[in-house]
């Protein structure tokens, strides 16, 4: 028994019910089961995949995502979601890791896929939208004949490969198998009261496991109906709200800032929302007011990737009494926080953040010893920081000490450090977060030169087509030494720190 069971059974019950609406298409529960039936069997006899195959998507929001998504389940294929942000080098590197071999693009980045299948050999592409020369056309393989469904086919099977990069600057692909899916929806519909009533405004990227796992697959186990956003635009998603009158949406600190700071942001009726979920970091208490004074709570979530991602959750009366907070661990997970010796720390006291459950991935694709690192005695070490007040609820503290979380994307400094000490002329560098009023944090490099004579626009030339621009550092500060301990560790909290206090002291200041 698959995840596609759960549109088959909406298709039994309410047919006619919207499961999808966007720009492309509205598709009734009965047209996406059909879809999902249709494309599977395209995939099995059109293309050839069957279990274990690798199969990716890249495009914009797009309802097709969501069809593959459970054509894969149905048949034991496990799909890989690309990060249209990405540079070509980046996804070439995940494709070629996870050994993809057929990759499905749309319309947009029909040109892309091209790219990439110059650089990653053997690699089959399929146009979603319409028709292009070199490529299969998405409708040919619903029209595919055959039987659509692999017998052996049961939850405990992988289906999704979510790249994440790590503190080596390689990104690692988490597993998340189909009962990841299903108890993360289970603790999504405690969070939100999910029900088939309600009406998600999905305007993340689905590629995140925020943008598809927070609210959009859990609105489809149950039965509601889901509106996609091809990407997020303030105007476009006030206007949504305005006309559509959705329930929920999930948002992340820059697009909850865009809104409000959007000229139609008091203008806009806004009482359709029971609520909305906000994270991917800690989100800035004025952030929360501004939603909680329009009477939309703003309900914190945290989670990861790796935990697909639900793990710790406020409920809309919480996020009302309780702004600031993270929540309650979620219905079906545990959670522990622990000192450097794996022990306990007493309620009040900062500790690591470790989770378990069936929503926990199962592996990093391909590397034994990252998944070891992280995954011992079934715990997920986070290496995120936080502690649980009097009432049991959540409170973050920090993260994973070096990530830059720059408008809710993650960028790992390790991989922009390479880049800098590739070149002859740099001595010595760091990669740190900068505070950021539009997207929270934006990266900075701090620089040592060998070549006194390099200059901040050839250190930021050697990001270009390398990686995606959303990384690119928006600053190089040139030091005489980088702080380290006795170790010879590049201190990066003093970076960081002295960055701030130039940052306030103004242009020139020191």
């Amino acid at each position: 028994m698959d995840l596609s069971v759960w549109i088959e059974r909406h298709a039994a019950f309410t047919p006619t019910r919207v499961a999808i609406r966007s720009r492309q298409r509205s598709l009734g529960y009965e047209a996406l089961a059909g879809r999902v039936r249709d494309l599977a069997r395209g995939l099995k006899h059109g293309l050839g995949i069957g279990r274990g195959d690798r199969i990716a998507f890249l495009g914009y929001n797009h309802p097709d995502f969501l069809t593959l998504l459970f054509a894969c389940a149905r048949l034991g294929v496990l799909m890989v979601p690309l990060n249209w942000r990405l540079a070509t080098a980046e996804n070439a590197y995940i494709l070629r890791d996870a050994g993809v071999e057929t990759l499905l693009a749309t319309a947009e980045f029909a040109a892309e896929a091209e790219r990439l299948g110059e650089a990653v050999g053997g690699l089959r592409l399929v146009a979603v939208d319409g028709e292009r020369a070199g490529m299969v056309a998405f409708e040919a393989l619903l029209a595919t004949g055959g039987d659509s469904r692999n017998p052996h086919v049961g939850l405990e099977s992988p289906l999704l490969v979510v790249y994440t990069s790590g503190t080596t600057g390689r990104p690692k692909g988490a597993v998340l198998r189909q009962e990841a899916l299903l108890w993360n929806a289970l603790n999504s519909t405690h969070m939100h009261d999910l029900t088939s009533r309600d009406h998600v405004l999905t305007v993340l990227p689905l590629f995140h496991v925020g943008g598809l796992n927070i609210q959009t697959t859990p609105a489809l186990h149950a039965g509601a109906e889901i509106t996609l956003l091809d990407r997020f635009d303030a105007g476009g998603t006030l206007d949504a709200i305005a006309r559509l009158r959705p329930t929920l949406t999930v948002l992340v600190p820059a697009t909850m800032r865009a809104l409000i700071e959007h000229p139609a942001w008091e203008e806009t009726d806004l009482s359709c929302l029971r609520m909305i979920a906000c994270g991917s970091q800690v989100v800035p208490r004025p952030l929360l007011d501004a939603f909680n004074r329009r009477g939309v709570p703003a309900a914190q979530v945290y989670g990861s990737t790796e935990t697909c991602p639900i793990a710790v959750y406020q409920r809309a009366a919480d996020a009302v009494a309780k702004p600031g907070a993270t929540g309650k661990v979620a219905l079906h997970a545990e959670l522990r926080l622990v000192d450097r010796e794996g022990k306990e720390v007493p309620q009040g006291e900062p500790g690591e953040l470790l989770v378990r459950g069936p929503n926990v991935m199962f592996e990093y694709w391909g590397d034994e010893a990252a998944t070891a690192e992280v995954l011992r005695e079934g715990w997920l070490h986070t290496g995120d920081i936080g502690y649980l007040d009097a009432e049991g609820d959540l409170w973050i503290v920090d993260r994973k000490k070096d990530v830059v979380i720059s408008g809710g994307e993650n960028i790992y400094p390790a991989e922009l450090e390479a880049i800098l000490h590739e070149h002859p002329g740099i001595r010595d560098a760091v990669v740190v977060g900068r505070a950021d009023a539009r997207w929270g944090e934006v990266p900075v490099a701090a620089v040592v030169r060998h070549d006194s004579a390099l200059t901040e626009r050839e250190v930021l030339a050697l990001f270009e087509g390398r990686l995606a621009r959303f990384k690119h550092p928006r600053e190089v500060i040139f030091m005489d030494e980088l702080p380290r301990n006795a170790m010879g560790k590049v201190l990066k909290y003093r970076v960081r720190d002295w960055i701030a206090v130039r940052e306030r002291r103004g242009p020139g200041g020191r």
